[in-house]
């Protein structure tokens, strides 16, 4: 049985998390008192016991504003005490003008380091909105801090919806240079035949762009379960488009916490993968995201 990556996951302190604090405001992925609590690394690892995972990739969690260096500073403490996890996706702001500075800083924070994300997913929906443009990646200052990223050799994890796809094939476009990880499969959230559509069409956009990956994770989100049929489809679409080389998967745990277990997601990837080969298995599975992440 192939080695799987956790090419996304969180952990965190629960004070540290202004999302997480108030009243508990259905969110994208909807309720979620089950998340007002202390993640530690020491949980996750405890969530993932048995289920073939050898490595993992830590993805922000959103912390207060200016604690950016701070963030990365917790979670190298976690992998120095732990082993755990074995690289960094780190927040950086790539809107303001001291990202370089931040960049450098994180640099320095931890040898973990891989890449940054920067959520840029708007909806007219309010409960999906994010940030507050559809264009965020259009700006000047946007583009001349995303150029850092090929500079240190870091990678860009792109959270967007189907209506900002052409926007990020066109980054991805003027960034050749820059690895492009797509996150959540692109977030379908309209599963009816013309958001299907809206969403293929979009994916294979950025499927064009020959620096554009993409990632297995929070297939869950929009339908609120681990349902193995959904997950399969996306992975199947997906897969036509990108190819294996080009996938990676991530439990997004603990979000996915909020409807099922760790192993009934690893159960239902391997599942989607069945039909695959075995070349490409391992490639979804593993030998991407050691590649993307440097593992």
């Amino acid at each position: 049985m192939e080695p799987i990556i956790d090419a996304h996951h969180h952990i965190w302190r629960h004070a540290d998390q202004p999302w997480l604090q108030g009243p508990a405001v259905p969110r994208i992925f909807g309720e979620y008192e089950k998340l007002r609590r202390d993640y530690p690394v020491e949980d996750f690892l405890a969530d993932l016991n048995g289920t073939g995972v050898v490595k993992s990739v830590y993805v922000q969690t959103n912390w207060l504003p200016g604690r950016e260096i701070e963030e990365v500073e917790y979670v190298q403490e976690a992998a120095s005490r732990s082993g755990w996890p074995h690289a960094i996706v780190s927040f950086v702001n790539l809107q303001n003008e001291d990202a370089p500075q931040v960049m450098a800083a994180q640099a320095k924070a931890s040898p973990l380091m891989r890449g940054v994300r920067q959520q840029l997913h708007w909806h007219a929906n309010p409960q999906y909105k994010f940030a507050p443009t559809p264009d965020q990646m259009n700006t000047p200052m946007f583009r001349k801090n995303f150029a850092r990223l090929e500079e240190r050799g870091w990678l860009f994890e792109l959270q967007v919806f189907a209506s900002q796809m052409a926007d990020g094939a066109a980054l991805a476009k003027a960034f050749p240079g820059t690895t492009i990880v797509l996150e959540h499969a692109g977030m379908l959230e309209d599963r009816s035949p013309d958001g299907r559509k809206t969403w293929r069409e979009g994916m294979k956009r950025l499927a064009d762009q020959p620096n554009m990956h993409t990632k297995f994770s929070g297939l869950g989100t929009f339908i609120r379960k681990n349902d193995p049929q959904h997950i399969a489809d996306i992975v199947g679409e997906t897969l036509e488009l990108f190819g294996a080389q080009r996938c990676v998967w991530g439990s997004n745990f603990p979000v996915e916490s909020l409807w099922t277990d760790y192993a009934s997601i690893v159960t239902a990837i391997r599942a989607a993968l069945a039909s695959s080969s075995e070349a490409d298995r391992r490639a979804v599975l593993h030998d991407t995201a050691k590649r993307l992440y440097r593992l």
